[in-house]
């Protein structure tokens, strides 16, 4: 494409130059404009794509939540939607499931390849959920392995809340209350949870 224009012209000479120089090139404008809306046009497309995605990986997901046996839309998700976080979420989903029939190595089956998930949520709520079904399964020591030592304000409560726990189911009194104790000081006042470690603490006294 020709240099648009040049530098010390007049006025007068400098539109003379414009017209000339659209009319040099007025084919490479076209083109231009043309892949400039493809661009724009492409974009759109792409994007209606994933929020269409995303609505059927939900809508998959939804299905799951309404029967935990629709193994037809687990199938869906697994294979057509595999990026998607609706498939950890079903996931976590099929581990509950399992848990409520007692079959904690089912549950166990499901979470495990998701306790490094690059999700922070996911993951957290992952091992939670692992440690508290090898508690379940009178594993302590698999427990503990999984909290390991976690500290944040985020997870940091139900971390030090299901140590407590665990501690206790041990016999371990004056351990369960410690955590417990750290578990109640990173709560705010209005949350549930710290009306319940309290009930917990107290119980001990």
């Amino acid at each position: 494409m020709k240099n648009f224009i040049e530098v010390g012209k007049t006025e007068e000479e400098q539109a003379e130059q414009i017209k000339k120089w659209i009319k040099d090139n007025t084919l490479q404008i076209i083109i231009g404009i043309s892949l400039g809306f493809g661009g724009i046009f492409g974009l759109n497309y792409y994007d209606q794509y994933q929020h269409d995605q995303a609505l059927k990986s939900r809508n998959y997901y939804l299905a799951v939540v309404a029967n935990p046996n629709n193994t037809q839309a687990i199938e869906a998700l697994k294979t057509e939607h595999s990026g998607s976080t609706y498939v950890d979420l079903t996931t976590l989903l099929l581990a509950k499931n399992a848990v409520s029939k007692g079959d904690y190595q089912q549950a166990l089956d499901y979470l495990m390849p998701l306790i490094d998930n690059e999700d922070e949520f996911i993951m957290h709520n992952v091992k939670l959920r692992v440690a508290n079904i090898y508690l379940e399964m009178n594993k302590p020591d698999e427990a503990f392995s999984v909290l390991g030592d976690y500290k944040n304000k985020t997870f940091g409560a139900f971390y030090d809340d299901l140590k407590g726990d665990i501690y206790f189911a041990q016999g371990k009194v004056e351990m369960a209350k410690k955590y417990y104790q750290s578990a109640f000081e990173q709560l705010h006042d209005e949350s549930k949870l710290k009306n319940l470690i309290q009930i917990k603490f107290n119980d001990l006294n």
